[in-house]
């Protein structure tokens, strides 16, 4: 998609050079177009293609389009009575959330037009 952002891309297009299931792709193709990276027509010549230039998409901005974090602690309903694991579960929750701005930081210094040119692993 990011070769060619004017094309469109059907997800059964997608999700056969991804290797997997249609509705699967467009469940995460849905999010992206929710986040303006997308966009979308129906019918017989429509499909999907990117927003805007590859190169002015970041993935920092395609991982927090999908709003699935991977690092980022989920907040602990139980309220320890220990004063020491009260202590260590703010540590650690902070530290989780240092990782995961770090995270994003690092993934906003590459746009979709970079990883295109990342040649692919050799299987041999």
């Amino acid at each position: 998609m990011a070769a060619d952002s004017k094309h469109m891309r059907t997800s059964a297009d997608i999700a056969d050079h991804a290797g997997t299931n249609p509705v699967v792709v467009r469940r995460v193709l849905g999010k992206l177009r929710e986040a303006g990276l997308l966009t979308s027509e129906k019918g017989h010549a429509g499909g999907w293609r990117l927003a805007r230039a590859a190169q002015d998409i970041t993935l920092a901005d395609v991982y927090l389009a999908l709003d699935e974090r991977l690092v980022a602690s989920s907040p602990n309903d139980d309220v320890p009575t220990c004063v020491v694991e009260h202590r260590l579960q703010n540590k650690i929750t902070a530290v989780m959330e240092e990782i995961e701005r770090s995270l994003i930081e690092r993934l906003s210094k590459t746009n979709i037009a970079e990883v295109q040119d990342i040649p692919e692993p050799s299987h041999g």
